[in-house]
């Protein structure tokens, strides 16, 4: 309590040593601020969950912290929330975007079908080009799909620049970008990306769930 109250006193004097046009209104604002601060600490006397010989502020609990700052008048920024939080704890992300997998040669096109066949997955497999501009604005569309449907689905990629033109000629590709569903070795479907990236995206997601009723 006294580590917390403390850092709200040098930001209430930091704030009216600063030039600011507003000075007048400031110092009323932080005098309001000065004697809730007082209020505070009282009421935590009076009650007992405070003596003068406080434990450091990180050993106060959550709501202790919490009633603190907002008793003051103070809503914390965004940037400072993390001080409210236990000490140690971790925050899980769930991916918001899976990298491609890239696939560089027919033998590991071959491979990547035959592991799917023996697994019983759905593949989705993009073919694009380094200077195929729709194909950079689409990719990170495609990422944030295959997170989406991680781990039902694998998403790769096949730069038609950098692999035999047989296998191109052999998946039936002729434009870039082109998005085909693969399953049991079989291309089922196909979306040929020649409108804007999100409508791209729509048709693709409309492919797989299509895809994924019958499944």
């Amino acid at each position: 309590m006294t580590s917390s109250c403390s850092l709200l006193e040098a930001r209430r004097d930091k704030h009216l040593k600063t030039d600011n046009p507003n000075r007048q209104r400031d110092t009323s604002l932080m005098s309001v601020m000065s004697l809730q601060l007082q209020a505070v600490r009282m009421k935590f006397l009076e009650s007992g969950a405070l003596t003068t010989h406080s434990p450091p502020s990180s050993a106060l609990s959550l709501s202790t912290n919490r009633s603190i700052a907002f008793s003051c008048g103070i809503r914390p920024r965004a940037a400072h929330l993390g001080a409210f939080k236990d000490e140690g704890a971790l925050q899980q992300h769930l991916p918001v975007s899976l990298d491609l997998l890239p696939i560089c040669s027919d033998t590991q096109f071959d491979r990547v079908l035959a592991e799917a066949h023996r697994q019983n997955e759905l593949l989705i497999i993009v073919w694009m080009a380094k200077w195929c501009r729709k194909c950079i604005y689409l990719k990170p569309k495609l990422e944030k799909l295959a997170a989406d449907y991680y781990p039902r689905l694998k998403f790769y990629c096949v730069d038609v620049n950098a692999v035999p033109h047989k296998l191109v000629s052999r998946a039936g590709v002729t434009k870039m970008p082109t998005i085909q569903l693969w399953k049991d070795s079989e291309k089922q479907a196909e979306v040929i990306g020649g409108q804007k990236a999100y409508l791209v995206e729509n048709e693709v997601r409309e492919m797989i769930e299509n895809e994924l009723t019958t499944y």
